[in-house]
């Protein structure tokens, strides 16, 4: 069996401190360091006093599907990839995926060193119910796409997580606070671990007021889940969450499978419903 591996390396969110030893450990001695970014990857390395001796490579979204299969043969040929993303976990909305699947069809060692995460970071300083949540990653960009995703959130009974732009965000609160309901508790935290770190809480509707006139830097988002009693979608509910996704683009059978899973509403009768309501 081949002795190379994947290491999939989280790096610090904001404050080198937190880098753990072992990361300094692999940066220092991996054949290769596939890295998001090269020059945050080097920067990161300056301030964490490590000689980085392998190869550095480039390993970002628009590269990554030519990458893996040369960073598959290297890994065959007994070589240790660190993967490191600029911030945080690699694969949690970041390039690393592809990789980690690629492994284990392969056969492959893949292994990981945990540290720093934005994600749980944000969740367990919204003052928010942790004991179930979800991760969302960053909402659609267009309008009607980000209106039926936040449909979806309005039926959701776990605290839920999600990345979003600077530019983005008042939209976004704007646009939930419509569709959640403007009493939503929220958190939006802004620049985790650095030293202007700022997690703002309150209701959707005060947050979105809030931030109308804009912020800076890296921002998570982190929502109270739905009471019980309202998280119970209706089928006109359902519907109307179809026909936004159809409007989107998706194909009706696709949006109404999608929909229905973890309603009590099957795909074939949201499906006739729709065309029901279609007249």
């Amino acid at each position: 069996m081949t002795s190379g591996r994947v290491v999939l390396a989280a790096t610090p969110i904001g404050n080198p401190g937190d880098a753990s030893d072992r990361l300094r450990d692999v940066l220092a001695t991996a054949d290769i360091v596939a890295a998001e970014d090269t020059r945050r990857l080097r920067s990161l390395a300056t301030a964490l006093e490590v000689t980085i001796r392998g190869r550095v490579m480039s390993f970002f979204e628009h590269n990554e599907a030519g990458r893996v299969p040369q960073l598959i043969d290297r890994v065959r040929a007994g070589d240790v990839v660190a993967v490191v993303t600029d911030a945080g976990m690699p694969a949690v909305s970041d390039p690393g995926y592809s990789l980690v699947v690629a492994c284990i069809e392969a056969g492959l060692p893949v292994t990981c060193l945990p540290g720093p995460s934005a994600v749980t970071t944000a969740l367990v300083l919204s003052g928010l119910p942790v004991d179930r949540f979800c991760f969302d990653g960053f909402p659609p960009r267009r309008a009607g796409r980000r209106r039926t995703w936040l449909a979806r959130l309005a039926t959701e009974e776990r605290t839920c997580v999600f990345f979003e732009s600077p530019h983005r965000l008042a939209d976004t609160l704007a646009e939930a606070a419509r569709s959640l309901g403007p009493d939503r508790r929220a958190a939006v935290c802004r620049e985790l671990t650095k030293t202007y770190e700022e997690v703002l809480r309150g209701t959707l509707g005060e947050l979105a007021e809030v931030t109308a006139s804009g912020v800076l830097g890296e921002i998570v988002v982190v929502v109270a889940g739905a009471d019980a009693a309202d998280s119970a979608a209706t089928l006109e509910d359902l519907v109307e969450i179809v026909e936004e996704r159809v409007e989107a683009g998706e194909r009706l059978k696709d949006a109404c499978a999608a929909v229905s899973e973890g309603s009590p509403v099957t795909r074939r009768e949201l499906y006739q419903a729709v065309l029901d309501a279609r007249g």
